[in-house]
């Protein structure tokens, strides 16, 4: 398809040209369903298996963390097998992780939109759901290799293609690929949205780095499952599955792994002009 022509096409034309499976939801609570469905019952299996269930996961979206809460408490798994590796965190001025109690402490709202939810019975140790940290950036991916291998990534997309903390850049697509756990600048458009969308336009207070992990991590893993939802997602989905691969859109490095999907919601799929 010459162009961009990609975001004004309909949805139906964009699946059957997409270099990735995509989904559409009837809505956005059934895009959250969905992903909380596969994470629970993907643990439901291992556990019959006896095997252990790695994750990475994203805190946002949040959406199908109260189905997942659900899903658990109510069917009784257990979750003692699981380890959940977080995708990523913000820093302070000192280049340290932001403290537990700062409102943009990510291991904070993990505690109070996840773990705080699941039945004590339930839930893993601690020891079991890792958070990148500057201080420790070899940390994850040798706990990775010690379980050998992450079974799903779970993720959203960023308005400019960044999945986690991995940013665009001016870099080969295999150099990028091969990218681990590092201290990153947040870009500016990065903050803008989140300033927008959840600090009432704040600019200044959003922190100017933050600590990712990989995208080696993120290819690295069995299967990618990404979820959207929002109007402006729309244009995200189209370029990463329908555009070119590229270190200056990160998430169409996803073209290049063998079992990924899409799941979006109608509003996310729909033409963007």
């Amino acid at each position: 398809m010459e162009g961009t022509a990609y975001y004004r096409i309909p949805a139906r034309e964009v699946m059957q040209l997409s270099k990735i499976p995509i989904f559409c939801m009837d809505d956005q609570p059934s895009v959250f369903y969905k992903m909380a469905l596969e994470m629970a019952e993907t643990i439901e299996e291992h556990n019959r298996k006896g095997q252990q269930t790695i994750y990475i996961l994203p805190y946002g979206p949040t959406g199908q963390y109260p189905f997942f809460i659900d899903l658990v408490n109510r069917r009784r798994i257990s979750l003692k097998k699981s380890w959940f590796i977080s995708m990523d965190d913000w820093l302070g001025e000192d280049g340290r992780l932001v403290k537990k109690d700062s409102i943009h402490s990510l291991r904070r709202k993990f505690e109070e939109a996840l773990y705080s939810k699941i039945e004590p019975e339930l839930l893993m140790t601690e020891e079991q759901r890792l958070f990148p940290d500057p201080e420790k950036l070899e940390e994850i991916p040798e706990k990775i290799r010690e379980l050998g291998g992450v079974d799903i990534c779970f993720a959203g997309i960023g308005i400019n293609g960044h999945l986690g903390f991995n940013e665009p850049l001016e870099a080969g697509v295999r150099e990028f690929a091969d990218l681990g756990p590092r201290v990153v600048k947040i870009s500016d458009l990065t903050i803008a949205v989140k300033a927008a969308s959840s600090f009432c336009g704040a600019l200044e207070d959003i922190p100017a780095y933050g600590v990712t992990i990989g995208m080696k991590e993120m290819l690295g893993a069995k299967k990618v499952r990404v979820y959207c939802f929002r109007d402006w997602h729309s244009g995200a989905v189209r370029r990463a599955a329908c555009g070119p691969v590229s270190a200056g859109f990160p998430a169409s490095l996803l073209q290049l792994h063998g079992d990924v999907s899409i799941v979006c919601s109608p509003n996310a799929l729909a033409p963007c002009y």
